[in-house]
């Protein structure tokens, strides 16, 4: 009985609601934007990574998206990820590659957002590729540096 009780107090809580409540960098998880930037979300469609042009090393095998965004001013951003997948920055419009993570995390516990990856920035243009994905389509939102 014991052990049953300890069991469910590490159970995962039972959320009566998602995105609600996000702490300030995240609210703008649930507003659609038509690019990647802080304060809206993106949705890209993920196809074959196979077929994708200029993944970098180490993508996974599976689905895959890319989305340009541009940085205006220096700072540690997060790529939020809306499902299990890899995440990577790539500086540049084409070639290079992948910017070694600052460090990595999850969402808000109750929030659709199942991790984020921050990256140290410079201004200028970069790429995300999200592989590995599971869904036909991935929900991205950059997060602004705190």
């Amino acid at each position: 009985m014991f052990l049953a009780a300890l069991m469910l107090l590490q159970a995962a809580p039972q959320c009566a609601s998602t995105d609600v409540a996000l702490p300030a960098p995240l609210a703008g998880w649930t507003a659609t934007g038509t690019a990647l930037e802080s304060g809206k979300a993106v949705t890209a469609p993920a196809g074959d990574v196979a077929q994708l042009a200029g993944v970098p090393a180490g993508a996974k095998p599976g689905g895959a998206a890319v989305v340009r965004f541009t940085v205006a001013r220096a700072g540690r951003y997060g790529v939020a990820l809306d499902q299990p997948g890899w995440i990577d920055v790539v500086p540049g419009a084409s070639g290079g590659a992948a910017l070694k993570s600052a460090a990595h995390g999850h969402g808000p516990q109750c929030s659709t957002i199942r991790k984020i990856v921050r990256f140290d920035l410079q201004p200028g243009t970069y790429r995300v590729y999200a592989t590995g994905l599971q869904k036909p389509a991935a929900k991205l939102m950059l997060v602004a540096p705190e």
